[in-house]
């Protein structure tokens, strides 16, 4: 019986990278199809509204609220966890007057990097990365950031985890002065927690690449090989997700909308050159990998010539037994050691001799 064909897990993972669209041809533009991973949970919008030592923390039932916070003269955070209803992110964008293609662009989790202008918001979307529970394989997460007058809003898939903990909590506890500043410095303080967050992500598979080239230099075996190739995509995928953030951060940084301050412009550029860090080590971890298969491939060509050397050796030292014992196995009647009580003897001695004769050979031309 024919064994079924087993397609491996790793080349499933490429598909990251070249997912099939979800929306289908001849739709008109804005229509709202969301192209993530089915969920069943609910969407929840989260509220920081803040001004100084005021925080409000709550909630939203209803998304037509957002309509009334347009109009209010604190910093409004709109944090909306889960993009799979899109009622939910239709009403919440028609209250902030989204354009639909905004919204569009929002519920299409396979954007990439980008930054776009509009007459009253700038639209921000980037990757945030997760690590998986073995801690050797990313899972993506798009957010979406809308920066407007007085509010920001976001828009997580809710993967896992909250990478934005931490700037709720200096939002709430009145630390540092983002409670002071303007709705783009709260933007700027999103973004710069995302990155930092790849800067842990490199970090643990730097530690995966040293122990691989431990590996390499002391046992490789095949085991190795797929683990560098698994780790070299992961490496392909942080650069897809990564390059365009480069460009978008630089125009984010040089643009010229009145919603981003000149105070906020400085704090821009301590992300960009962030985003270029993690560009260096993501571009250096590939070169290191793709060095590590080539040490891989000649460890294992040294081993198969070192067999085949010794094969080579054994074989020259037995082939001019081989040949003595050849003769003695003729078939001829008329041979002077046929009759020889000893020549069994004198036979086996000059094998040995022999045999002895090319070890010490080797030995002296150091080829054992």
């Amino acid at each position: 019986m024919r064994t079924p064909t087993v397609v491996k897990k790793p080349y499933i993972k490429l598909r990251r990278l070249f997912r099939k669209k979800k929306k289908a041809a001849g739709l008109p533009p804005g229509s709202l199809i969301y192209t993530g991973e089915k969920r069943v949970e609910r969407v929840t919008v989260n509220l920081l509204d803040y001004r100084g030592n005021s925080v409000t923390d709550r909630k939203i039932v209803d998304p037509a609220e957002c309509a009334n916070l347009l109009q209010s003269d604190t910093v409004s955070w709109i944090d909306v966890e889960g993009l799979h209803e899109t009622e939910t992110i239709q009403k919440i964008g028609e209250s902030l007057n989204l354009h639909p293609l905004v919204l569009e662009d929002i519920l299409n989790v396979d954007q990439r990097a980008k930054m776009e202008e509009f007459e009253d918001y700038v639209y921000i979307v980037l990757k945030m990365f997760h690590l998986k529970e073995n801690e050797s394989e990313i899972a993506p997460e798009q957010v979406s950031i809308i920066l407007g007058k007085n509010y920001v809003a976001t828009f997580q898939e809710g993967i896992e985890g909250d990478t934005f903990q931490e700037i709720r909590e200096r939002i709430r506890n009145n630390k540092g002065i983002i409670t002071k500043m303007t709705p783009d410095y709260l933007v700027y303080s999103i973004i710069d927690s995302i990155i930092d967050s790849y800067f842990s992500v490199l970090e643990k598979f730097g530690d995966r690449i040293e122990t691989l080239e431990e590996e390499l230099v002391n046992n490789p075996e095949k085991q190795t090989l797929t683990e560098i190739y698994r780790l070299k995509r992961e490496m392909l995928f942080l650069r897809k997700s990564v390059w365009p953030l480069r460009e978008a951060i630089s125009r984010l940084e040089r643009g010229e909308s009145e919603l981003i301050t000149r105070s906020t412009h400085l704090y821009l550029r301590d992300v960009y050159d962030h985003t270029i860090n993690v560009l260096d080590t993501v571009e250096t971890y590939r070169d290191m990998l793709s060095g590590m298969i080539d040490i891989y491939l000649s460890s294992i060509s040294n081993r198969l010539n070192e067999t085949m050397k010794y094969l080579a050796l054994i074989s020259t030292i037995f082939i001019p037994m081989t040949f003595i014992a050849s003769i003695y196995g003729m078939n001829f009647e008329i041979m002077p050691e046929l009759q020889w009580v000893h020549g069994y003897w004198f036979a086996l001695g000059i094998m040995a001799m022999v045999g002895i004769a090319f070890l010490v050979y080797f030995k002296m031309k150091k080829w054992v």
